[in-house]
């Protein structure tokens, strides 16, 4: 079909809505970078329903699991929502407008900002992760980052190949898939989109979609991995 690439990167082809707490607002937007400009008000919605029970309301818009461990030299501005067994660590920084799931870690000098976390995600070193989306069990190395605004301010496009895709965002970072790696300081430029189970090799320079079930070597050389 004419539009087949843009399968590839719909919220469907990227991430297994079970394993959010923010799954069906997810699934109402064909691509996960839609989602971004809304998360501050889904959160305040998810958290006015959560029970009480089972997560403490510490502050204006904040809800955190009763099961999750947060040290006490992190901080968290609301909205945010800390799900089960979540661990944040020393000094971690949490903006505000952030979902952290449940079993994820959230590292010392880790910095979130407009994001939501799937379960079991772990971004534990150094990272900055800013109008971005992490499937479950993504996983990034020390002091990888998203950077999530061009140098140009203009708006943000996801180019798919030969293909470009407005997404008419000023700040947006990447998108990752479940199961996705990224090794230590590699820097993921605005717009990155990277498929499932694909593994991003340490110091790589990021920009685009990255298929799914390869490994990033370099923006020149993406091979598929062997099933």
């Amino acid at each position: 079909m004419e539009n087949e690439w843009l399968d590839l990167v719909k919220t469907k082809a990227l991430l297994d809505a079970k394993e959010s707490i923010a799954g069906d607002f997810l699934e109402r937007f064909e691509f996960p970078w839609q989602a971004l400009p809304h998360i501050k008000d889904e959160i305040i919605k998810i958290g006015m329903a959560l029970p009480p029970e089972e997560y403490e309301q510490r502050g204006e818009h904040i809800w955190i699991s009763r099961t999750a461990v947060i040290a006490p030299t992190a901080h968290i501005s609301g909205p945010v929502i800390i799900d089960h067994k979540a661990e944040v660590r020393h000094c971690a920084f949490i903006r505000g407008s952030a979902i952290v799931g449940r079993e994820c870690v959230v590292g010392n000098s880790t910095e979130l900002k407009n994001v939501i976390l799937f379960n079991k995600v772990q971004v534990p070193h150094y990272n900055y992760v800013g109008d971005s989306i992490l499937g479950y069990k993504a996983h990034m190395g020390a002091g990888a980052i998203t950077s999530n605004v061009k140098s140009d301010k203009s708006p943000v496009t996801v180019k798919i190949g030969e293909n470009r895709l407005e997404t008419g965002l000023k700040k947006f970072g990447a998108i990752l898939g479940d199961n996705t790696e990224v090794g230590c300081n590699s820097v993921l430029n605005p717009g990155t989109v990277v498929g499932r189970c694909t593994n991003i090799y340490p110091l790589s320079m990021v920009r685009g979609y990255v298929p799914e079930y390869s490994i990033f070597k370099s923006q020149q050389n993406i091979v598929k991995k062997s099933l």
